[in-house]
């Protein structure tokens, strides 16, 4: 059976941690241990303005802001994986 993250392949996504860091980026890889993405934000949500929702709605409006380009994130550090497209911004 294959991975249900790997539908998102080549799409922009957002992995939500169980910590305040949020990776957004291309998902390249899907892999047994870990995600693998490209032109990648790895944003903290302690610094700044923006709690987690309302940044995710900054970046679906204004864009991604790449800080890394390429990030491995381990999948046991992941609790949700979605498309950016489908972040609701209209709420």
């Amino acid at each position: 059976m294959s991975d249900p993250v790997e539908r998102f392949l080549n799409e922009q996504v957002i992995l939500d941690t169980t910590t305040p860091i949020v990776y957004i980026g291309r998902l390249i890889e899907v892999s047994k241990h870990a995600f693998v993405l490209c032109d990648t934000d790895m944003h903290d949500c302690r610094e700044g303005h923006a709690g987690k929702e309302l940044y995710l709605a900054e970046v679906s409006r204004d864009g991604v802001t790449v800080n890394r380009r390429q990030v491995v994130v381990m999948k046991e550090a992941v609790i949700s994986v979605s498309r950016l497209a489908d972040v609701a911004t209209d709420l």
